[in-house]
């Protein structure tokens, strides 16, 4: 089978295109969960990489699970307890990588994100659409739940309202209303997707790398903490913000009224 991610640097920025088109970039049935956290295993490591791409190629952004191979699990004598370990070891995997990346990272959907495909959207920071997209947590259609955490990314994304709306219709929306709802920040024309998402990248990588990695963090406690615990925590990695280079460098670019230069985080 075919490498599912292509892995590309741009200096500070990384794109992971999921590059199963004939397939519409399926997340089981292959081997995306164990290329997914091996590439977020990597990006962690590197602390030259402060942005992060995750797109699709061809017409689909990711349909999700593969539907056809879903057809053994009640052809086959498979118990229960087997699939249960299945999903966490397989594209169980995948969120708890991609969603706990230090670095910030940016959807750029394509075309249809569908069921895991939509929830894998939900676990980047930020998302932008294809004027084609379109996003459907569709799991009821097919009698199954959201395996893959959706059911906790989703209603952090866009209210448990909508959440709960498309999780029980199983209908799509448009690019547009995933833009009213708040499931994406802006929607593009097709063919200045790529073009738009590396503008924002390149936006976001010219500032500190330590310093993005820590507000990330306090962003992603922030959304189960107490109030208090964070303030704990943000003054902690406030004291290791002011004894970075890259702070001083800063203060110093201000005051001097000059553009400050980063040296390598």
């Amino acid at each position: 089978m075919s490498k599912f991610l292509l892995h590309e640097q741009d200096g500070p920025i990384v794109t992971l295109t999921m590059n199963q088109p004939d397939v519409r970039n399926v997340l089981t049935g292959n081997t995306a969960a164990a290329e997914f956290v091996q590439a977020c295993t990597q990006i962690t490591e590197n602390k030259s990489v402060k942005v992060v791409i995750v797109t699709g190629a061809g017409p689909a952004f990711s349909s999700g699970g593969n539907v056809r191979d879903m057809r053994r699990f009640f052809e086959e004598d498979i118990p229960p307890a087997a699939i249960r370990e299945e999903y966490r070891q397989g594209i169980q995997r995948i969120p708890l990588a991609l969603y706990n990346l230090d670095v910030p990272t940016i959807a750029a959907v394509n075309g249809p994100a569908v069921g895991a495909g939509c929830d894998l959207a939900c676990m980047c920071d930020i998302r932008i659409a294809a004027q084609s997209a379109l996003f459907a947590e569709s799991f009821i259609r097919i009698g199954i739940i959201p395996g893959d955490g959706g059911a906790w990314l989703l209603p952090r994304v866009i209210g448990m309202s909508k959440a709960a709306e498309m999780s029980f219709t199983g209908d799509p929306v448009d690019a547009q209303e995933a833009l009213a709802c708040g499931l994406v920040s802006r929607v593009v024309p097709d063919d200045r997707l790529m073009e738009e998402a590396r503008s924002l990248a390149a936006r976001i990588a010219r500032h500190p790398g330590p310093t993005m990695r820590m507000t990330k963090r306090l962003l992603r406690e922030g959304q189960h903490t107490k109030l208090d615990s964070l303030l704990e925590l943000s003054a902690a990695y406030q004291a290791i913000a002011h004894k970075t280079p890259q702070h001083k460098e800063a203060v110093m670019a201000f005051i001097e009224k000059r553009k400050p230069e980063f040296t390598d985080d």
